[in-house]
């Protein structure tokens, strides 16, 4: 009977521990990943465009997201920027007013800007100059990129 009770008080120490750490992890909130759509297309390429668009709007159900607009993808978000459209996606302004109205950062490349001879001045509403922090501190899990 002694050779038994150090057995048996390990045995509730450690049955202790287990339903501790059950417990500290039921207790934890998942942490979401986020999505950094990259959108390099304009104009002349409605379908990438539109398709990285709605992948943004898709992903926001459920993930964090952010939109980062470069290259030739600027000519969309300026104020004289056409309305796209292409098949069945909703047009460009649809979608880049429902990330809005989800609160979703959308930005544009600073140095793109400059080299089409614009300013930030020239973006839409609800469209900003891109800032590194925020393609770190948009989520606090790990960061998927799809690129259009």
């Amino acid at each position: 009977m002694k050779r038994f009770i150090p057995f048996l008080i390990l045995a509730i120490f450690m049955a202790s521990c287990i339903s501790y750490e059950a417990e500290e992890i039921q207790t934890t909130a998942p942490v979401k990943d986020g999505v950094f759509v990259h959108i390099t297309s304009g104009p002349d390429d409605p379908h990438r465009v539109l398709m990285g668009l709605m992948m943004a709007n898709k992903m926001s159900e459920s993930q964090d997201v952010i939109v980062y607009f470069d290259i030739k993808g600027i000519e969309v978000v300026l104020k004289d920027a056409p309305d796209i459209t292409y098949a069945h996606f909703p047009s460009s302004f649809e979608q880049l007013k429902q990330l809005s109205e989800k609160g979703i950062i959308v930005m544009a490349c600073p140095g793109c800007l400059k080299a089409a001879g614009k300013t930030p001045e020239d973006i839409m509403d609800g469209v900003t100059v891109a800032d590194k922090e925020n393609f770190f501190n948009f989520t606090k899990g790990r960061i998927l990129t799809l690129d259009y």
